[in-house]
């Protein structure tokens, strides 16, 4: 994991050795999180294949209650990372880790539409604020040169989890009958348990500052520290945020509502792609596979947009032109008609590679302009709202298939998000500090 910066100065030897560590010692953590987030996060696409005959769930039922989860996640989310910014990620993330495990499990054991609808708001709230946390936690290590990488790798746990998460949980659909449950049952219970024991590895191996970093030398501590605290400095000479501040500000709303967008149509496309890959005349065995394709693509992309955004200190156009991508991608699925699936695959893998190619550049923008307890609100408040899209999407996807028949209506549905989050993102600005603040030699 070598996070050299790809810059034309030179690197002090001390600088890459401190960042490298860190990144070592902490991102196979974040990432391994991440992972168990989005594997009990997005087992329900699978599970939908048998769990909805069985439970008669129709199309709107399911929709909502997969996106239900995402308002539980919205009221919990800025209040988590306020609690994670006081009392420090390594007790809070080890609590949310633990907390969503359990009640992942649970969802097994649903009966009923009500029921899927409670479990799945509570899942919500249990985990809410892991991601904001974990962003947030990612700046009080790393410098704003490495934060795109950083990010990127971080959220690549989750393109890697709904790559291989959709083959694991149709492996896990074949346990039908064992101990008298249905292979949607198992795919819950056992998809619960890595979320349980990493929380217990979080509590045990997370470090909180890199001022009570043993595992640093003690000139890396201070080089580091120093690092960080100049950044901060620069930054809040240009303008120091409130929590207020940031709740109010102009370039924060139009971020988020930006992210809503994007929210939005990820996941109104990812719950149901299993669902899509299936209406394609695709045989049973296949559909996790190639519903897992188009994210290894974007486990591509998002690194590649990560790198060249730290290596450019470019931000904004790195998000406008993965949304821009994803537009193209919607288009074609809407244009050709499932009567060429192969070339359905090809849109789809490009509707899925924006959202997720977009995230290290995006979530730099807020870290670059946000410091202290306004940096733990504004980053919340950007991904609660965000949260209500996700909420939205698939709600609306579902409810639009129920009553047209088509997928391709529910797709052009969600088609205008991309392009409208690529407009709200641009007209934010481009302030300074969203660039690569320089290091100092």
């Amino acid at each position: 994991m070598d996070a050299s910066v790809s810059t034309s100065r030179r690197i002090d030897p001390l600088e890459r050795e401190t960042i490298r560590r860190v990144a070592w010692r902490l991102m196979p953590l974040l990432i391994l999180g991440y992972f168990c987030a989005y594997l009990d996060r997005a087992n329900v696409g699978m599970a939908a294949l048998t769990m909805n005959k069985q439970l008669g769930f129709t199309n709107a039922v399911f929709g909502f209650g997969a996106g239900v989860f995402f308002f539980g996640y919205f009221l919990a989310e800025i209040p988590s990372n306020l609690v994670l910014d006081k009392v420090g990620a390594r007790l809070w993330i080890a609590r949310i880790m633990i907390s969503w495990g359990i009640i992942s499990g649970l969802t097994a054991f649903v009966w009923s539409d009500w029921s899927f609808y409670i479990i799945r708001f509570i899942l919500g709230a249990s985990e809410g604020g892991f991601f904001p946390g974990a962003i947030l936690y990612m700046t009080w290590w790393f410098p704003s040169a490495y934060r795109a990488r950083m990010f990127g790798m971080f959220s690549s746990a989750a393109v890697v989890s709904l790559f291989i998460g959709p083959p694991i949980g149709g492996l896990l659909l074949l346990m039908n009958g064992i101990l008298g449950l249905a292979g949607w049952q198992w795919l819950f219970i056992i998809e619960a348990l890595p979320a349980v024991i990493m929380g217990v590895v979080m509590w045990r191996l997370l470090t909180d500052r890199p001022a009570e970093a043993a595992w640093l030398r003690p000139e890396q501590r201070t080089w580091l520290t120093e690092r960080l605290a100049s950044e901060r400095a620069q930054q809040e000479a240009v303008r120091k945020f409130t929590l207020v501040g940031a709740f109010s500000s102009r370039t924060l709303w139009l971020i988020t509502i930006a992210y809503f967008g994007n929210q939005m149509w990820s996941y109104g496309v990812s719950f149901f792609l299993p669902l899509i890959v299936k209406g394609l005349g695709v045989g049973t065995n296949w559909i996790g596979l190639l519903s897992g394709l188009p994210y290894l693509a974007a486990l591509v992309a998002m690194n590649y947009w990560g790198w060249h955004s730290d290596r450019t200190g470019e931000r904004t156009w790195h998000v406008a032109s993965a949304w821009l991508l994803s537009s193209a991608g919607m288009a074609t699925c809407i244009l050709i008609g499932p009567g060429y699936p192969a070339m359905v695959m090809v849109g789809l893998t490009f509707a899925v590679i924006g959202p997720w190619a977009m995230a290290p550049a995006f979530w730099s923008l807020p870290s670059a302009l946000l410091t202290g307890t306004a940096a733990a609100g504004g980053i919340a408040m950007i991904g609660a709202v965000g949260q209500l899209g996700s909420w939205f999407g698939p709600t609306l996807f579902g409810l639009v298939k129920d009553a047209t028949g088509s997928d391709t209506t529910a797709l052009l549905c969600l088609a205008l998000a991309p392009v409208i989050s690529t407009v709200l993102v641009v007209a934010a600005g481009h302030d300074r500090r969203m660039e690569r603040i320089p290091p100092r030699a």
